[in-house]
């Protein structure tokens, strides 16, 4: 039942997991590449993560998402035994290729992805400028419409003009409270 698979030299390809099971099939190929001694034939496996900033419950949060949700990637040595080791882990249903070879994926592609996964901090993406018109999208003045005054991009904050009862009325808030309109 073994494939015939060519032996390439150490490359990363990625692997289709189901999705939400990335951890679980990470730590299960790790036991497995340990148990049947394959240290010398796959090397490394990575789950690409990026930090990004989400506004809840009026708060900012530093929360952590997967790049790819559904993917890990496994660098390594494509033998038939560390082919069959990868493709009989549970919760992986195979490798992105052409039919039943893995594809590698480009060393290009591998320093952009851990690059973008060592960004400690998220940048705050501010696409508007003063004067745009913009909607409020959550807080307690959800749905009213304004326009910008000033932006604090280090902040993250832009301070917003808006109509209540009538009147102009300034107010600061966070730059993922409002959206251009």
């Amino acid at each position: 039942m073994a494939k015939q698979i060519l032996q390439e030299g150490r490359q990363w390809y990625v692997l289709h997991t189901y999705s939400g099971y990335e951890e679980k099939v990470a730590s299960n190929l790790k036991q497995r590449i340990e148990s049947m001694s394959m240290e010398d034939k796959i090397f490394n496996i990575l789950i690409p993560t990026e930090k990004k900033i989400k506004f809840k419950g009026g708060k900012r949060k530093t929360v952590i998402e997967k790049i790819f949700p559904g993917y890990i990637l496994v660098e390594m040595i494509v033998t038939d035994d560390s082919w069959y080791v990868i493709r009989n882990t549970p919760s992986v249903t195979g490798f992105i290729g052409t039919g039943i070879t893995p594809t590698p994926i480009s060393e290009e592609e591998i320093k952009s992805l851990q690059k973008r996964m060592k960004i400690e901090e998220p940048k705050y993406k501010i696409d508007v400028a003063v004067n745009d018109p913009i909607k409020i999208v959550d807080g307690p003045f959800k749905n009213f419409e304004g326009k910008i005054l000033e932006i604090d991009e280090t902040r993250g904050r832009i301070k917003v003009s808006i109509s209540v009862f009538g009147r102009e009325t300034p107010m600061e808030l966070d730059f993922l409270q409002i959206k251009k309109m």
